[in-house]
């Protein structure tokens, strides 16, 4: 046996993934065949003595599908050390951008990992990695399996560094600060040591700050080292900043420590010169930027716990039969095809179908349900989930990365290294931050030392203050630090976003179009009433094969049943269904014709059998009035008539009708108390589909409409200003998810649902789509704020720091109180972020 991978282009619904299985099932030889629509691969076993590659190649090609080589593009998330703020991200992107075959290139500040896509025959991760080292920073160690657990240690160990290093220069800057404040402060009379009094032993007084600075630059040291080479690679960032200001406070006040010792200054100059120390300015400062990056480190941890906990529920290890004996291997060696041995309590380790057994799982972890679902063989099985109660055997179908669990951390991933275009003027002032920054505070500084008679000592604390007031990493953390957590919240609670640019248009968003079956009704129709037609020919007692009259409703049902055996259609299914339960024999289908948004065509005993809506019956030239009335009747009682003709005569009606799901109505009027207009669209007849519509509670109603019109129906909306959010299975509904402004699929995860929405509910509840637009409305006004008070902080400190006030006769701005706000005003950002931990469904706002 040999087993292949083929990549496929063309499909575009769950339906084209079944066709190809179905083709290539029916090739000789083939053990095997499973399609994957997200990933758009085709998986075959086959015998290879029977069957070559090119021949399941052409099979694919043959029904209208295209056998491609592995895409061209392959993508990488590499972990990076050593970013401190906005600027620093921008310079590792522009590099990134920069590298021949990188198609894309972005860097999350608050994740700390680049997200590049690139040509594999071209570019390897290793210059990738190359690329990030040159430009300054630390590439880690991509680590695919257990990454979860490994990013953890980091941060951890990162968190305790951090607070390690605040702790010593703690230590150093306290006494520091002591010493240089407590002898200014003679209204307090704050016990001092008379060895060190800066009047009588000034020398000993500065050797002594200097002495406790010493350590506290060493533990900052890495601002020194980072600040200085991106200077010198003229990409400054905030490090720049910081480095610049302290060490202009400590060369100046290494120069007067100089003067005291060597200066030969009288009484009066050498106590001019120690009151021009700045030892403790760089000492504090150092400290509380340290401070405020340790706080900054918790933080952004907290930020990703949601993505952390999805990858911390797969199990580590599976228990397959090998040779007829259970073994326990790791989770990594499981092949496609295994038979796969869960126990009560145990986990899933891979998706799969179950082959043998009877058990209920609890998927409450992947779609939020709390209910247990029962499985049985045939059934479907996912990773990650808890088996509750018996034992089960199921045979392996995606594995690794094709997994549901896996695709919804892909997803969650991508959406969190996404970035929403309210960040687009964020991005743009982060990239001249720093450089606008410097230019001003040496204009200030310089403006200053004019403006005073040459003071340095009043024109380097402007200088200084400037430099340390400013806060790139506030811009850089606005955006990304919210939609981490916003789309890690709507994960948690089944509601999985695309991207940022999904989660800001959906807060726009003032009408949603809900598509009836499936979404609004249960999606599992049922047979409700059989009509048959009095008078048609079929059913005249000399005809041959004509049933008697007690028994013509069965007779229908069996004929229209016979009929429907090959259609996918829902409503066509429930017939089929109906017909079984009650025992009906089937008979044999010589043709069928499906005839989309309509209904079919079938030869059956050599009659001719048409089942359908009115639309076809009309095309048909086929006369109702026989059950006008009835038909009426059912519909407005909201059940969906399907008419039946034999030989081009009416023969009666079978009645279909899909029961609504419970939380439907309150989620209508969830999303009415919004301020948000509901309109159902269905290929069903008015008078059904405004029967179902007023059970709902919704007021406009779109009816008649097949599925390829139902993209126009959305157009038209938006043609009249209307922001459109379309809410649909997936799958018919996939050019209208497309034309919407957002379009969400309500299911459970399926492939066609990721693949065509840009927001996907894991759960058959409605409520979830006012629960997803009010996360979407709490997380762009998060950013907001976000960017309000980062914009603000910097565009009302730096003209403080600058001197403006004392232009008017008020207060300079000291530089350690500069240091302080700079640190908190990061800190109050990731803060102000992580209150949308705090989301519950339940709570709608009508406006933002």
């Amino acid at each position: 046996m040999e087993s292949q991978v083929l990549s496929i282009r063309g499909m575009t619904c769950a339906a084209c993934a079944r066709r190809i299985e179905r083709a290539v099932g029916k090739l000789p030889g083939i053990e095997r065949a499973g399609v994957n629509l997200a990933s758009e691969k085709l998986f075959v076993e086959y015998d290879g003595a029977a069957l070559e590659l090119p021949a399941i190649k052409a099979a694919v090609t043959k029904i209208g599908y295209e056998v491609i080589e592995k895409s061209a593009d392959a993508s990488v998330v590499i972990p990076i050390g050593g970013m401190t703020c906005a600027a620093c991200a921008q310079r590792v992107e522009k590099a990134l951008k920069k590298l021949d075959g990188v198609v894309s290139a972005s860097v999350n500040l608050a994740s700390e990992k680049a997200f590049a896509t690139y040509d594999p025959q071209r570019l390897r991760v290793s210059e990738i990695k190359g690329a990030i080292e040159k430009a300054g920073y630390k590439a880690l160690e991509i680590n695919r399996n257990g990454a979860a657990d490994e990013d953890r240690a980091r941060r951890r160990k990162e968190i305790r560094t951090m607070w390690t290093k605040f702790i010593v220069s703690a230590a150093f800057s306290l006494p520091l600060l002591y010493i240089a404040m407590a002898p200014m402060l003679e209204f307090v009379s704050l016990p001092f040591p008379d060895a060190l009094d800066p009047m009588k032993y000034s020398l000993r007084y500065a050797l002594t700050e200097l002495l406790l600075t010493l350590p506290v630059v060493a533990v900052g040291w890495r601002f020194y080292y980072v600040g200085y080479r991106a200077l010198w690679m003229r990409s400054p960032n905030m490090d720049s900043l910081i480095a610049v200001g302290t060490t202009a406070a400590l060369l100046f006040s290494a120069y007067n420590t100089w003067r005291i010792a060597f200066g030969g200054m009288g009484e009066h100059g050498v106590m001019e010169a120690a009151e021009s120390l700045y030892f403790e300015t760089a000492g504090v400062i150092i400290t509380l930027i340290l401070l405020g990056k340790s706080l900054e480190a918790v933080s952004k941890g907290r930020t990703g716990e949601a993505i952390k906990k999805l990858m911390g529920l797969a199990p580590k290890t599976a228990i397959v039969l090998q040779d007829g004996a259970e073994r326990e291997i790791p989770i990594e060696e499981v092949e496609i095809g295994d038979i796969v041995v869960v126990k009560p309590g145990a986990k899933i380790p891979v998706d799969g179908i179950v082959t043998d057994g009877r058990t209920a799982i609890d998927e409450s972890m992947l779609t939020g349900e709390s209910m247990p679902v029962d499985k049985k063989a045939g059934d479907a099985v996912y990773a990650a989930t808890l088996n509750t109660t018996g034992t089960v055997r199921f045979r392996a179908d995606k594995i690794g990365s094709d997994t549901a669990l896996a695709r919804i951390i892909k997803l969650v991933e991508d959406a969190q290294g996404s970035k929403a275009p309210i960040a687009a003027l964020a991005d743009k002032v982060s990239g001249v931050f720093v450089p606008v920054v410097c230019a001003i505070a040496l204009l200030a500084g310089t403006a200053w030392f004019i403006g005073s008679g040459g003071d340095l000592k009043f024109s380097l604390t402007i200088f200084i203050s400037v430099l340390v007031i400013a806060c790139p990493c506030a811009l850089g953390l606005a955006t990304p630090t919210a939609i981490m957590v916003g789309t890690g919240k709507g994960a948690e609670n089944g509601i999985l976003v695309k991207g940022g640019e999904a989660l800001e248009t959906a807060h726009k968003i003032n009408t949603v179009v809900l598509d009836k079956t499936g979404t609004i009704t249960e999606g599992k129709p049922t047979v409700t009433d059989v009509l048959p037609a009095a008078g048609a020919e079929v059913f005249r007692q000399d005809a041959e094969g004509a049933p008697a009259s007690d028994g013509r409703a069965d007779w229908l049902l069996r004929l229209t049943a016979s009929a429907e055996t090959g259609s996918e259609h829902p409503l066509g299914q429930a017939i089929v269904s109906g017909a079984r339960e009650r025992g009906l024999e089937l008979m044999k289908t010589e043709n069928f014709n499906s005839i989309t948004g309509r209904g079919i065509e079938a030869r059956i005993g050599g009659r001719t059998v048409l089942a359908g809506n009115r639309k076809l019956m009309d095309e048909r030239g086929v006369p109702l009035s026989a059950l006008e009335a009835e038909a009426d009747s059912l519909a407005g009682d909201g059940k969906t008539p399907m008419y039946v003709a034999v030989d081009g005569e009416f023969a009666g009606i079978v009645a279909v009708a899909d029961v609504m799901k419970a939380t439907s109505r309150q989620a209508v009027e969830k999303l009415r108390a919004m301020g948000v207009e509901v309109v159902m669209i269905t290929g069903d007849n008015g008078k059904t589909a405004a029967a179902i519509a007023a059970q709902a509670g919704i007021g406009r109603v779109l009816a008649e409409v097949l599925p390829q019109d139902k993209s126009n129906e959305v157009k038209k909306l938006q043609a009249g200003g209307r922001r459109v959010a379309m809410v649909g299975d997936g799958i018919n509904d996939a050019p209208a998810l497309a034309q919407a402004d957002v379009g969400i699929a309500i299911g459970s995860g399926t492939d066609v649902a990721m693949e065509s929405a840009d927001i996907v509910l894991m759960r058959s509840d409605l409520t979830d789509v006012p629960t997803a637009i009010d996360l979407s409305k709490r997380t762009i006004r998060n950013i907001k704020q976000n960017l309000f008070w980062a914009f603000g902080y910097n565009v009302i400190g730096i003209p403080v720091a600058a001197g403006v006030l004392r232009l008017f006769g008020g207060p300079l701005l000291n530089p350690m109180f500069a240091a302080a706000a700079m640190s908190l005003s990061s800190v109050s950002v990731l803060t102000n972020a992580l209150r949308l931990k705090r989301f519950k469904p339940g709570y709608y706002s009508a406006t933002l």
